[in-house]
């Protein structure tokens, strides 16, 4: 399974809390920019790691290389400044830099929206989110061969179908902005030998949770399963650069 660029904050893109990044060609009229292409595109850069953590963005420098002026391009920064991706500096903006300290904060927040959603899932599931879960859950199964940002990208529509079938907007949308946050953080938790195999079983046993509609046992399995990537994850940062910029 191809990786997919599909994390996109929650109220920027479609109804479905979806969008893709336009082509950076779109960008070249002057006449009518389209403020929200121009945070998508700024957005994939920066998770994408383009743009490093720490760097300055400049306005007329965007502005001459998406061929727009300065309006748009100021109104872009502001948005993404918003969704926490960008910091304000004496010299403009910045994109933010990560730290051990910022990923506690991250999994302590998400383990709670998560173990949320896991209770509603099982409360409000249907057959058609089994069987999504199912087949998603089948194709992690068969990605022997799959990078580790391709298991992170099928493993974030596990997730994704969970949120869907817990039935809750403002759940879902904030559970988006943290995957944002996350995704800043270049290196994916699947590098670590081992952790693929592991995540498997912890999403089977949290899919029966949510299939015999046990909510506390599906809120627990989800705790512990985002304990277990937060330890890996912050290992990986005590474990330097080197780690870090794989994949």
């Amino acid at each position: 399974m191809p990786a997919g660029r599909d994390i996109i904050p929650y109220h920027r893109g479609t109804a479905d809390g979806l969008a893709w990044p336009t082509r950076a060609g779109q960008f070249a009229r002057k006449d009518g920019p389209k403020v929200p292409s121009l945070y998508h595109q700024l957005l994939e850069e920066v998770l994408e790691g383009d743009l490093r953590p720490g760097e300055i963005l400049v306005e007329s420098a965007l502005g001459k290389r998406f061929g727009v002026s300065r309006t748009p391009i100021r109104e872009a920064l502001r948005m993404l400044e918003q969704d926490g991706v960008l910091e304000r500096v004496n010299r403009g903006m910045r994109v933010r830099q990560t730290s051990s300290e910022e990923v506690l904060e991250i999994y302590g927040v998400r383990t709670i929206l998560e173990a949320a959603a896991a209770r509603d899932a099982a409360t409000r599931r249907t057959d058609y989110d089994l069987a999504n879960l199912d087949r998603l859950l089948r194709s992690m199964a068969e990605e022997r061969t799959a990078t580790p940002a391709e298991r992170a990208a099928i493993n974030r529509s596990f997730h994704r179908a969970i949120w869907q079938a817990a039935r809750n907007r403002t759940l879902s949308d904030m559970l988006e902005r943290l995957a944002v946050h996350l995704r800043r953080y270049p290196a994916t938790t699947y590098l670590r030998p081992g952790r693929w195999e592991e995540a498997l079983e912890e999403h089977r046993l949290l899919l029966e949770a949510i299939r015999r509609r046990d909510p506390d046992a599906a809120a627990e399995v989800a705790e512990k399963h985002m304990w277990a990537a937060r330890d890996v994850r912050l290992d990986m940062i005590r474990e330097g650069p080197e780690e870090m910029s794989q994949g």
